[in-house]
């Protein structure tokens, strides 16, 4: 059975964001048991949101989609507090910090680029 794809899952913006959600998850999942409703809930919310905000602006105009994008690009910058509360607190170290601030760099990024990709386009 031939697999089904959507139009969104080929851009990188959201291929990447798919990995850093994963990449928290891991992250999360060492953190300390009563953190577990605090702060690495609103984490994996925030990262998720990044990917989900891309897929669901993707399929609308693309006045629309850049909407989508700047949430998504909000949810970036949620993602950079989390990891320094996480830090802060120990519960990752500094080269985790360090690590996961470069993939939100680069997904604020692409996010830009694709942001103003769409408004040369209008």
């Amino acid at each position: 059975m031939e697999e089904v794809k959507f139009k969104f899952e080929d851009l990188k913006v959201y291929q990447k964001s798919l990995m850093f959600v994963d990449d928290i998850y891991k992250i999360c999942n060492g953190f300390p048991k009563e953190e577990k409703y605090v702060l690495s809930s609103q984490y994996l919310r925030a990262a998720i949101s990044i990917p989900l905000n891309i897929a669901e602006g993707s399929a609308d105009t693309d006045n629309q989609f850049n909407r989508f994008l700047k949430i998504a690009r909000g949810s970036v910058d949620e993602c950079v507090v989390c990891s320094s509360i996480a830090f802060m607190q120990n519960y990752i170290d500094e080269q985790t910090n360090k690590d996961t601030r470069l993939k939100l760099s680069e997904l604020s990024k692409m996010i830009n680029g694709l942001r103003q990709s769409l408004n040369r386009n209008n």
